[in-house]
């Protein structure tokens, strides 16, 4: 759902957007890998992406070498946790950003439900999409508890920390 969310954002702004999903098995709750594409002209690459401009992980035990392959000093790697980024440093050559996620979800009456909270982060981090437009698409798209989702999506853009040297 995050990623659809994202994806609906970036095509709002204008862009041309590839977005689809993996998942890693046929039961709920099995990891789901999804990869957006956006840009300024169609995109007509169709094929994984092998080097990541971005990484959102909604879990630190989902960090695996699988995940980060492709990795480099490009590439922002947003975790959802209750450690600080420099935490994450060891992990390779990338710019680290944390927040957590579920603290602000439980806080805003979405339970253990963090998807809002960790697109407003991304927004923060990468400097798109605008705040306001990922905002309208997070109440658009919201089945229910729609202020709740708007507002844990505007506390992980103000509470989004990043590694030091690294712009936010």
């Amino acid at each position: 759902m995050a990623g659809e969310v994202l994806a609906t954002a970036f095509f709002q702004e204008g862009k041309y957007v590839q977005a689809y999903s993996t998942y890693g098995g046929a039961r709920r709750g099995t990891p789901v890998s999804t990869f957006i594409r956006v840009d300024v002209d169609p995109v007509r690459e169709r094929c994984d992406i092998e080097e990541p401009d971005a990484i959102i992980c909604f879990d630190p035990s989902l960090l695996s070498p699988a995940l980060l392959s492709g990795v480099g000093p490009h590439t922002v790697l947003l975790v959802n946790s209750t450690r600080g980024p420099e935490e994450f440093a060891d992990l390779g050559e990338m710019r680290v950003a944390t927040i957590d996620a579920l603290a602000v979800a439980q806080g805003n009456g979405l339970g253990r439900i963090v998807n809002s909270t960790l697109l407003g982060a991304f927004a923060r981090v990468m400097g798109a999409p605008e705040l306001d437009v990922l905002l309208d698409v997070v109440r658009q798209v919201s089945p229910r508890k729609t202020e709740e989702n708007v507002k844990s999506a505007r506390d992980g853009y103000e509470s989004v920390r990043m590694l030091k040297g690294a712009a936010v």
